[in-house]
């Protein structure tokens, strides 16, 4: 049983990806803040329901008691939409680099949180693995 397939794991895993690549959007758009009639993207918002429903690759149990395995990491979803910020330029430009670096800075927050919650975790695994009585 690898890691992948303890749900938990599969939605952590989900979520970083879905930081990282809503990073990568947000850094084509302060790379393009000097283009004209550029217009910034920006990824859905990640939701862990919309992660679960059991759309062909979701989280299913064939069988009564079985534990709801892991699902591969969705991208599907995660397909930079025009999403222009508060301001345009003259020169047609809608990149305002306050509003990327704060949404930088939240994708930030949230990979650091689920980098977090994971450490967290495989240290509870390791902990309950080695606890005492428990044969190896």
């Amino acid at each position: 049983m690898g890691l992948d397939d303890i749900p938990l794991f599969s939605m952590l895993k989900s979520k970083m990806t879905y930081v990282n690549a809503r990073q990568q959007v947000i850094a084509q758009n302060v790379a393009n803040a000097d283009t004209p009639d550029f217009t910034p993207q920006d990824l859905k918002p990640f939701s862990f329901a919309a992660m679960t429903q059991t759309s062909g690759a979701g989280l299913l149990v064939n069988q009564p008691g079985h534990i709801a395995g892991g699902s591969p990491v969705k991208t599907e979803g995660l397909k930079p939409e025009d999403m222009p910020d508060s301001e345009a330029r003259i020169d047609g430009n809608q990149v305002v680099l306050e509003d990327q670096m704060n949404k930088m800075i939240q994708s930030r927050i949230d990979y650091e949180t689920a980098v977090d919650f994971y450490t967290q975790s495989m240290n509870m695994i390791t902990t309950a693995s080695h606890a005492p009585g428990k044969s190896a």
